[in-house]
Formats: C-alpha cells, structure tokens, sequence
C-alpha cells in the first residue's frame, strides 16, 4: 500500500495504475468538527463496512466531475470547494484501487442518505471504533493527525 499527499489535484492515472478501480473519496466535515461515514450495502465489496462517501470515476468524468456527481448522488449535496488531501493504492487482492481523496471544504445542502445507506457524523477520536475498509487507513490518520 502506498500513500503520497498531492497539493493540487492529482493527475491521471499511470498506466500502472489504470487497471485499478479509480475513486473519488470525500472526507467531509461538520459545525463540531465531525466527519461523515457512510455504511457500505452488505452485498458489494467490503460489504457492511463505514466508508468516506464517494465512489467509482466514470470513464467519461474527470475527479472534479467525479466527486461532485457522486456526492450529488449519493448525499444530495453540490461540492462549493474541495482541496486535494491524498492519494492512495491498495490492493485487496480481489481488486486493485486507486483512492483520490478529498477534503469537501464547502458544500451546499444538508446530507442526507439519498441511497438508502446508513450515514453517521463521528468524532475523529472515534474512527477506530468503526469498521472501516483497509485502505482507508491513511485517510483516518490523515484526520486524526489534523490534515485538512
């Protein structure tokens, strides 16, 4: 696994990486300073584990277009703002990706579960007490460290 902070937003995937599922991840945050997880459906990968919302780029979309669509889909919220916080490869064996995450430092809107999923607001101190996938590993260090 390896993890690396990009400053701006990252470029396309190598063509080492291009095989790998391409996400776009957002660590969004409240008034209290609370992020929010979302709980993946039992029946896709990593099934039943909290997860930063996001989701697969298209083919057709860039990560800007990308995030936006997908937090618009899955939270009913429109991205104002969003500042590259990390990059990350993982393989799980099964499958390969490459997360793209996001700070969402403006949003409009209030989220709300727009697929059905369970959604919780949570203190950073308590992400280890939810069971998150492996590879956002760094991402929660990132939080906990106070990464932006």
């Amino acid at each position: 696994m390896a993890e690396q902070s990009k400053p701006t937003t990252p470029a396309p995937p190598s063509a080492e990486e291009s095989s790998a599922v391409h996400v776009a991840v957002a660590v969004i945050r409240n008034a209290r300073g609370e992020v929010l997880l979302t709980q993946r459906h039992p029946d896709s990968h990593q099934g039943g584990l909290w997860e930063f919302p996001g989701g697969k780029i298209e083919a057709d979309e860039d990560l800007a277009g990308g995030l936006a669509r997908e937090l618009q889909e899955e939270l009913g919220i429109k991205v104002l703002h969003h500042e590259s916080m990390l990059r990350i490869e993982h393989d799980y064996g099964d499958k390969q990706v490459l997360l793209d995450v996001h700070s969402v430092t403006a949003f409009a809107g209030q989220p709300s579960p727009c697929e059905g999923q369970p959604m919780r607001w949570v203190d950073p101190s308590d992400l280890g007490n939810y069971a998150l996938p492996e590879a956002n590993g760094p991402i929660v260090r990132a939080i906990v460290e106070g990464q932006p």
